[in-house]
């Protein structure tokens, strides 16, 4: 006599997409924005209230004009020490960095994590057609890597 399965039929496995992530997937979107016209006190308040450590610079208009860091105020408030001035009464326009590097939205997190090893940035704002749509970090990246099955890696 033959042995009936009591299993039931099994299901059809679906094949992975195996698709690649790209910055858009693992972006932070929702972010602290600066205006060259805000005192850096009050720039640094933002970085401690929301525990980041820099951010875009935009116009009126929500364009990317800069970027401002801790690292852009540590000279300035190293040199204000030595020559006793003040800063904190200081925009964002005086330490923001203007030449910013940015990374599209379309590229893969392999294209970003070669963006970040040749280069000393710990973030780069994310653009989609010339828009600012997030920001991406070092961080991003690698908890986007230990997420990924090992199968998903090309």
């Amino acid at each position: 006599m033959p042995i009936k399965s009591f299993q039931g039929q099994r299901a059809t496995r679906s094949k992975s997409s195996n698709k690649i992530l790209l910055v858009s997937d693992i972006m932070t979107r929702d972010l602290v924005l600066f205006k060259k016209h805000q005192s850096i006190h009050e720039v640094m308040q933002k970085f401690i209230k929301y525990r980041i450590s820099g951010g875009p610079v935009v116009d009126d208009a929500g364009k990317l004009i800069g970027v401002i860091s801790e690292a852009d105020c540590m000279k300035e408030i190293s040199d204000s020490r030595y020559f006793n001035l003040p800063i904190l009464d200081k925009t964002v326009a005086h330490f923001m960095t203007k030449k910013v590097d940015t990374i599209d939205a379309s590229k893969t997190i392999f294209e970003a994590a070669s963006m970040f090893f040749k280069t000393t940035r710990r973030r780069f704002p994310v653009l989609d057609k010339n828009q600012l749509v997030g920001q991406i970090s070092r961080k991003d990246i690698v908890v986007a890597t230990l997420n990924m099955k090992s199968q998903t890696w090309r």
